[in-house]
């Protein structure tokens, strides 16, 4: 998988960002053993310790938690799971608002352009 860090924001900030994705999208599924730190900075191209940084962050946040011998396994916790799913969902959704007031649309348009957009979509 790709990864590709902007300017501007710290790196694991954007590792933590993209792991929620990936654990929001089922990419790994709930229970399932994470890759280890030395495989995910090599897969991104960065210090083990910034993906180390980024993994403590995510087991704060509950998505992830540690077995002390076997590595770091996403959380069956289904209400966190659900919660970072709900989370990302209405961070987008807010972000396409604003960029659609941005250029003057209204509330109306915006819900039309957005139900033709899933109507041509199926």
């Amino acid at each position: 998988m790709n990864w590709n860090f902007v300017d501007g924001m710290p790196i694991y900030l954007q590792i933590i960002d993209e792991l929620t994705i990936r654990i929001a999208r089922r990419d790994y599924l709930p229970g399932e053993k994470l890759p280890s730190v030395r495989e995910v900075a090599i897969e991104a191209g960065v210090n083990p310790n910034t993906v180390q940084r980024a993994l403590t962050e995510l087991e704060r946040r509950g998505l992830v938690r540690t077995e002390r011998t076997s590595g770091r396994f996403v959380t069956e916790d289904e209400s966190v799971l659900k919660e970072i799913h709900n989370n990302l969902s209405s961070e987008y959704i807010a972000e396409m608002i604003q960029k659609l007031r941005n250029i003057g649309m209204s509330d109306k348009e915006i819900i039309e352009a957005v139900t033709g957009c899933l109507r041509k979509e199926k």
